[in-house]
């Protein structure tokens, strides 16, 4: 295992070179961009009864929406196994590569789920554009030894791609909370 691994790297990302008080401000027009939906939120969080999942309600999803929902469940696992161990050593290169297959699992299944929009793309479809485009440019990057460059495109597809889309997931009425809240 080469040490480059295990370094921090130099080169500051795009996203880094804003200063603490421009995320400050993202965060401040979040908060009151979505103030209005508040109260419908509280309410459904205050009903919500935690639970496995419902199967009869699983069974009943098309099978894009299956395939995406065990994709997507099975990419937060293995990714956070990736985040949690030493990096370049076997397992994170064969686990690697199984999180690059359940992320195009994902991406691919996604291009099927039109349910939201009567049947035709939604804006949230732009993330499996992006993803579609930067997963391999994460992959070559790491073929080419550019470690750096592979850790800020995947860490960026984990956290971005897949921990802040879960959370959008279980927004109350969506078929994830539905199926593990309601």
């Amino acid at each position: 295992m080469s040490p480059v691994s295990q370094t921090s790297a130099k080169a500051p990302g795009l996203l880094s070179r804003f200063r603490p008080w421009f995320w400050a401000a993202i965060a401040v027009l979040l908060v009151v961009a979505t103030a209005p939906l508040w109260p419908q939120m509280l309410n459904a969080l205050a009903k919500a009864h935690p639970h496995g999942p419902d199967m009869a309600l699983f069974a009943r999803l098309p099978l894009a929406i299956k395939l995406h929902i065990v994709g997507a469940v099975s990419a937060i696992l293995v990714g956070a196994a990736l985040m949690s161990r030493r990096k370049g050593r076997t397992f994170h290169r064969t686990a690697g590569w199984l999180w690059v297959g359940l992320v195009s699992l994902v991406a691919g299944t996604s291009l099927f789920i039109t349910s939201l929009n009567h049947g035709h793309w939604s804006i949230i479809h732009l993330l499996t554009g992006w993803t579609l485009i930067i997963l391999p440019v994460g992959v070559l990057a790491a073929r080419r030894h550019k470690v750096a460059q592979h850790r800020r495109t995947m860490m960026g597809l984990f956290y971005g791609g897949f921990a802040i889309n879960a959370f959008i997931a279980f927004i109350p009425g969506r078929t994830m909370w539905t199926l593990f809240m309601g």
